[in-house]
């Protein structure tokens, strides 16, 4: 898993809220971790693919199989959401990911080829993740203060200036912030940098992790290994990475409230 979210919301719930998944977990009161990684089906639909691939190559050797019962998986969840009218993204997002393990491993012939772009993926984070730190514009900072600021939600920017029955015209309404006027304004406070630089050397040190022991078995062809290391450090580490950055941008922003 790579710090991406989506929105999940229960339509059993008079309020609508949407789920705290990813780093949307970052902004919330509490940490919850099933909620976090998506819950149960989050997880089974992350995990599934993957670990359909690796016990089918182990047990039978055939690659052709192996692809064919993974891709099965990942479809499976998202024809699941369509007949369940559930939000789909998350589910769209692993096929697309299964699709291209399963594009360059047919290409290729190699079984090991099903993770290439996992660990290719997993680079380029590292790259971004350690540039955003030496820059000084660290990405957790950036990626938190995008959501507080309701950066992708211009209704939450406008709080309850629409709310139904608010007919008034304030007579000195300010105008609406811009949102990019956000993603800039953190790095005024220095204790905020420093955080958020704190929270990116977690990422890195994920993304870090799962290169120095992945990348070995790629490079030498064991698949099982391959496969359970891929599982192993997946939505386990991503939720345990997740809670430390929260630690840490929680407590900034509890320092801020508590100042104000």
């Amino acid at each position: 898993m790579n710090p991406t979210d989506e929105e999940h919301v229960d339509e059993h719930t008079p309020e609508q809220v949407p789920a705290r998944r990813g780093m949307r977990s970052l902004t919330a009161d509490s940490f919850s971790f099933a909620e976090a990684v998506g819950g149960v089906r989050g997880v089974v639909e992350a995990v599934l693919p993957g670990l359909v691939f690796v016990v089918v190559f182990v047990i039978t050797e055939d690659l052709t199989a192996s692809l064919v019962t993974a891709a099965a998986a990942a479809l499976v969840a998202v024809v699941a959401r369509l007949v369940q009218r559930t939000p789909v993204t998350q589910a769209l997002g692993g096929v697309l990911g299964i699709a291209v393990g399963v594009f360059w491993a047919w290409r290729s012939g190699e079984a090991q080829d099903f993770y290439a772009w996992g660990l290719w993926t997993n680079a380029a984070y590292l790259l971004a993740f350690v540039v955003s730190i030496l820059v000084r514009w660290p990405l957790v900072g950036l990626f938190v203060e995008a959501i507080r600021s309701g950066f992708s939600d211009p209704a939450a920017r406008r709080g309850d200036r629409d709310a139904p029955g608010d007919t008034a015209e304030p007579a000195d309404e300010e105008p609406e912030q811009s949102p990019f006027a956000a993603l800039a304004a953190w790095r005024t406070d220095a204790d905020l940098v420093r955080r958020y630089t704190i929270a990116s050397w977690f990422w890195v040190g994920l993304f870090g992790i799962r290169l120095a022991v992945k990348v070995p078995l790629y490079l030498t062809g064991d698949v099982g290994w391959l496969g359970t290391m891929h599982l192993a450090l997946g939505v386990p580490l991503w939720g345990l990475v997740l809670w430390l950055t929260w630690v840490v941008v929680r407590g900034a922003h509890d320092r801020r409230g508590a100042a104000g």
